[in-house]
C-alpha cells in the first residue's frame, strides 16, 4: 500500500474516533477519581513528581487504595499543572492523544503480524490492521477506560505493551539492545499487567519467528528451536519479573486488593471471562459497576459453562497455532487470556469483573477475530462474486454500518458517563442487585437536594449492604441535612465503627461535628484521618475551620503551612494563613463582609455561624437584623427558637415560634424546635 493512501486511512480512523469521542472531553471525575485526583493534595504540586516514585502513598487519599502506580499520577499532576487546576478537559485531553496514538501503532503492529503470516498481500493485511484498529477505537467496552479518568493506567499499561511490539518489529536497533524493553518497563510504573509482555511474547516469537505451534513445544525434535524462543524471550522475563519484584515492594502496605476469597474468585472467572467475550460481539450489557457475585461452589453451571468456554477456545488456539495461515487467531485468543490473568486469577480483587480489564485483552481478541473474518471473506469472495458482483460495495456498507453503530453506542456510553447523576443512574438499572450503585446514584440525588429519592436508593442499598460503612456516613449525611440530628449521629457513629480504618469515616463525622459547634471533637477525628491519609486536602480544610473556629491561632498557622507544602496554590490555606497572621476567626471575617453588603440571607448564614460556635446572644441579634430586611423570614425566627432553648429562655423561644409558624405553618424544624420549648415548660 503506498504510503499516501496508508496514510489517509489513518487519517480517517483518527477524524472517526475523534468525532466519536468529542463529548466526552467535558465528563466529570468519577468513583476512584474522588480520592487519586479530587482529593489529593499531591497531585496539585508538579514538583511532587520524583515523590510520587518512591512513596506509592501518593496514588490516592485512601490508604486500602494506595497502588504504586507513579506514572499515572504523574500524569496527573501534570495535567494539574496544564490546566492551572481541576478543568476535565485536560485530564481528557492527554488520554484521548495517547488513546488514538495507541491506534496508529496498533494499525502498524497487526499489519506486519499480517504480512509475517501472509507476505505477498501487504494491501489486504494493511486495510484489515486499519479497519481492526479503527473497529478497536470505536468499541463501546473502551469507552469505560477512555471516560474513567483514573483508568487510564490500563490506558498507559496497555499502551507500552503494543508499543513494545511496534519498537521489536520495526527497529533493528530495538532489537539488538532489547529497547523494545524500555515501553515495558514504563508501563509497569503505569499498571502491572503490562509485565504480561513477557509471556505474550513467547508466544509471539514461537508462533512468528521460530513458526511453531503450540503442541511442538512438547516435541524432542523441535528442543533447539523452542530452546532459541526460550532465549530470546528471557530477557522479557527477567525485566518483567523484575518489575514485579519492585513494585511489590514499593506498594504500600495499607492497599488491599478487595476481594477475601481466593477460591469463589477463581472458580467465577471463567464465566467472567466468556462474558467479556460476548462483550465483544455484543456489548449491551455494559455497566460502570456490576452486580455479578461470586459463585458459591462450582456445582454452580455457571461454572460449567465458564470452563467449557475458556477450554473450548484454548483447544481452538492450539489447533489454530499448527498452521502458518491460522496462527494469528491463535495469537490473538492467546494474548486474551494471558492479558485477563492479573484480574482473573487466585488474586481476589474487589470486584467480580470491571468493563475496563476488558482493554488490554481486547487488542488480542481483535486480532483473532479480525484475521478469522479476512480469511473466511478471502475464502468466501470468489463464489459469493459470481453470485453478487457488487459484493465488496455491499460490504463496505456493512463495515461502516458496523463501524456507526459501534461508534453510536460509545457516543450513548460518553453521554451516561457525563456526570455523577447519568453514570449511577444507569448502575442502578443495569446493575439493581449492585448496594454500592443504588448507593452512589442516592449520593447524586442527595447532592441535587432530592432527599426523598436519595433516601430510597439508600434505603435500597441498606438491605443489600447492611455493613457498608460508607453507606452508614451517607445516610447521617442526609439525616442531617433534614435536621434529623440525635439520628445524623447514631449513623455517623455506626459508620465510624464499620470503617474505622477509613479516613472519609472521621473526615465526614468531623464536618458534621464542625456544623454542631464541637470543634475539639471534630479536630481529634481530624487529626486521625490525617494520620491514615496526609494527603486528604479535605481533612486538612476541615481541620483548619476547626482551629479558626476555637482561635487556636498558632495550630492553625502550622496547619495552614502544611497544607501549602502539600498544594501551593490551595486557596483555602493561603486564606486561613491570613486568618491566623490577623487572629481573625471565620465568624468575625464573614461578618465584616456583610457589613459590607448587608442582604437578610447574609444575615441569617451569620446567624447559624453564631449558633454553631454557641453564640447563641449573638445568633439571636443577627437573626433580627435579617428579620429588619426581610420581615417575611420564617427560617430566622427558627434560629432565635433555637438560640432560646440553648439559653433555657422557654418563653422567649415559644414567643419566636409562634411568630415564625404564623409565616410558614408546615416549617417542621421550627416545629420541632418549639416543642423543645414546651417540653421544658412542662417540667
Amino acid at each position: 500500500m503506498k504510503k499516501q493512501t496508508y496514510r489517509f486511512y489513518i487519517f480517517l480512523m483518527l477524524i472517526a474516533c475523534t468525532i466519536t469521542y468529542s463529548n466526552h472531553f467535558q465528563n466529570g471525575f468519577h468513583f476512584d477519581d474522588s480520592h487519586t485526583i479530587e482529593n489529593n493534595a499531591y497531585i496539585r504540586n508538579i514538583h511532587n513528581i520524583p515523590l510520587f516514585f518512591t512513596d506509592g502513598s501518593t496514588s490516592s487519599s485512601l490508604p486500602q487504595n494506595q497502588a504504586y502506580r507513579p506514572l499515572v499520577t504523574t500524569s496527573l499532576a501534570f495535567d494539574y499543572w496544564l490546566g492551572g487546576g481541576y478543568y476535565y478537559f485536560f485530564f481528557h485531553l492527554s488520554s484521548f492523544i495517547l488513546f488514538l496514538l495507541q491506534g496508529i501503532l496498533m494499525a502498524r503492529f497487526m499489519r506486519k503480524l499480517f504480512n509475517i503470516t501472509v507476505s505477498d498481500d501487504d494491501n489486504t493485511n494493511a486495510l484489515i490492521a486499519i479497519i481492526a484498529a479503527t473497529l478497536y477505537l470505536l468499541h463501546p467496552a473502551i469507552a469505560e477506560t477512555i471516560n474513567y479518568v483514573i483508568a487510564r493506567s490500563d490506558l498507559q499499561s496497555t499502551f507500552a505493551v503494543v508499543a513494545a511490539f511496534a519498537l521489536y518489529q520495526y527497529s533493528a536497533i530495538s532489537r539488538k539492545f532489547y529497547l523494545y524493553l524500555i515501553p515495558v518497563i514504563i508501563g509497569a510504573f503505569a499498571k502491572p499487567p503490562s509485565i504480561m509482555f513477557a509471556p505474550i511474547f513467547f508466544v509471539y516469537l514461537l508462533l512468528f519467528e521460530e513458526q511453531l505451534g503450540i503442541a511442538d513445544i512438547f516435541k524432542p525434535s523441535r528442543f533447539k528451536q523452542v530452546f532459541a524462543v526460550i532465549k530470546k524471550a528471557a530477557p522479557a522475563f527477567v525485566a518483567c519479573v523484575f518489575m514485579y519484584w519492585l513494585i511489590n515492594k514499593l506498594t504500600p502496605q495499607s492497599w488491599q486488593p478487595g476481594g477475601t476469597a481466593p477460591l469463589q474468585y477463581l472458580i467465577t472467572q471463567p464465566f467472567v471471562i466468556a462474558h467479556y467475550f460476548c462483550m465483544f460481539f455484543v456489548p449491551n450489557a455494559l455497566s460502570a459497576d456490576s452486580d455479578w457475585g461470586l459463585l458459591p461452589d462450582i456445582a454452580d453451571w455457571r461454572f460449567f459453562v465458564g470452563s467449557a468456554f475458556v477450554l473450548a477456545m484454548l483447544v481452538i488456539a492450539v489447533i489454530t497455532s499448527q498452521k502458518k495461515l491460522l496462527r494469528p487467531i491463535s495469537f490473538g485468543i492467546l494474548w486474551f487470556f494471558l492479558a485477563l490473568v492479573p484480574s482473573s486469577s487466585v488474586v481476589p480483587l474487589g470486584e467480580v469483573l470491571n468493563d475496563h480489564r476488558m482493554y488490554f485483552p481486547f487488542v488480542g481478541l481483535l486480532i483473532s477475530v479480525s484475521w478469522t473474518i479476512a480469511l473466511i471473506a478471502k475464502k468466501l469472495a470468489p463464489v459469493i462474486a459470481k453470485q453478487l458482483p457488487a459484493y465488496k460495495t455491499i460490504f463496505a456498507v456493512l463495515l461502516g454500518l458496523l463501524l456507526t453503530t459501534y461508534a453510536y453506542g460509545t457516543w450513548q456510553r460518553n453521554e451516561v458517563w457525563h456526570d455523577e447523576e447519568s453514570l449511577w443512574h444507569d448502575v442502578a438499572i443495569k446493575s439493581p442487585k449492585n448496594g454500592r450503585g443504588l448507593m452512589n446514584y442516592g449520593l447524586s440525588k442527595m447532592a441535587a437536594g432530592d432527599y426523598v429519592t436519595a433516601d430510597i436508593y439508600y434505603q435500597r442499598a441498606l438491605k443489600l449492604l447492611p455493613n457498608y460503612f460508607s453507606l452508614y456516613i451517607n445516610i447521617a449525611i442526609l439525616k442531617a441535612a433534614t435536621g434529623h440530628i440525635d439520628e445524623a449521629e447514631t449513623y455517623f457513629k455506626k459508620g465510624l465503627w464499620l470503617g474505622s480504618a477509613y479516613p472519609d469515616s472521621y473526615i465526614f463525622y468531623a464536618r458534621f461535628l464542625n456544623s454542631q459547634g464541637h470543634y475539639l471533637e471534630a479536630i481529634t477525628n481530624l487529626q486521625k484521618a490525617i494520620s491514615l491519609s496526609a494527603g486528604d486536602l479535605f481533612a486538612h480544610s476541615l481541620l483548619m475551620e476547626a482551629y479558626q473556629n476555637t482561635d487556636n491561632w498558632n495550630e492553625l498557622r502550622k496547619e495552614a503551612l502544611a497544607t501549602l507544602q502539600l498544594a501551593p496554590d490551595n486557596a483555602d490555606a493561603k486564606s486561613y494563613l491570613e486568618a491566623a497572621k490577623n487572629k481573625k476567626s471565620k465568624i468575625d471575617v464573614e461578618a465584616e463582609k456583610i457589613k459590607a453588603s448587608p442582604t437578610a440571607e447574609k444575615y441569617l448564614e451569620l446567624s447559624l455561624l453564631y449558633y454553631n460556635a454557641g453564640r447563641f446572644k449573638q445568633c439571636i441579634e443577627t437573626s433580627y437584623e435579617a428579620i429588619k430586611l426581610k420581615s417575611n423570614f420564617p427560617e430566622a425566627y427558627n434560629n432565635i427558637c433555637a438560640s432560646y432553648n440553648k439559653l433555657q429562655q422557654w418563653d422567649n423561644a415559644i414567643t419566636a415560634g409562634k411568630k415564625g409558624l404564623a409565616l410558614s405553618p408546615n416549617f417542621q424544624l421550627l416545629k420541632n424546635n418549639m416543642q423543645e420549648a414546651y417540653s421544658h415548660l412542662q417540667k
